[in-house]
């Protein structure tokens, strides 16, 4: 049986299944789907900040973005990926690169306080949020974590967020877009998100 990644099967899945093993022992696809989407919501709105510098941006973070969300649900949340995965076409980072590969995307953070202009600042994050995208580090939640990780990064910039009205399909064709070398659609999404504080 193969799941959403193309993954024919892993450690992550219960046997002869699709659907990853979880806390809460669902095993209907759509039910955990439901419960991933009620504790993470309820895990958002209880995280408070503690960055008190841009150095604090780094895979450490993310790692605790990504546990903070799916505590409740997975037993490897907060963990890097140890399978390699796919959707469709697009291939992820393979996973015994993810560590390394991410740390080149922290190390350009460190430098986004030289940007002047919004818009400078926005089209280096674009890029930055693609490469992170294509990584994918984590086995299920990479979305919703690295969504959060760049609300807070903005959010340290002095840029609230507000995530604009789009389609999954829109969503995931501008990211597909910029796997394939062309972020405009994505800089779209990220500076119609984004604005002063």
């Amino acid at each position: 049986m193969r799941d959403k990644y193309g993954v024919s099967h892993d450690i992550y899945c219960y046997p002869a299944s699709d659907v990853l093993q979880n806390k809460l022992n669902i095993q209907d696809y759509d039910n955990l789907a439901e419960a991933e989407l009620a504790f993470t919501a309820t895990r958002y709105r209880e995280y408070s900040s503690t960055i008190t510098s841009i150095q604090d941006f780094n895979l450490k973070h993310l790692m605790g973005l990504h546990m903070q969300l799916f505590q409740d649900v997975y037993h490897w949340a907060g963990e890097v990926r140890t399978v390699d995965i796919a959707k469709g076409s697009t291939r992820f980072c393979t996973c015994s690169r993810i560590e390394a590969e991410a740390n080149k995307q922290f190390t350009r953070i460190v430098l986004l306080e030289r940007f002047d202009s919004k818009d400078e600042l926005i089209a280096e994050i674009t890029d930055i949020f693609c490469e992170l995208n294509i990584i994918h580090p984590f086995r299920e939640g990479n979305g919703r974590a690295q969504r959060f990780f760049f609300e807070e990064l903005f959010f340290y910039f002095d840029l609230s967020v507000n995530w604009p009205d789009i389609s999954k399909d829109e969503w995931v064709n501008a990211n597909i877009q910029g796997y394939l070398g062309d972020l405009r659609a994505l800089n779209k999404i990220l500076s119609d998100a984004t604005s002063s504080i």
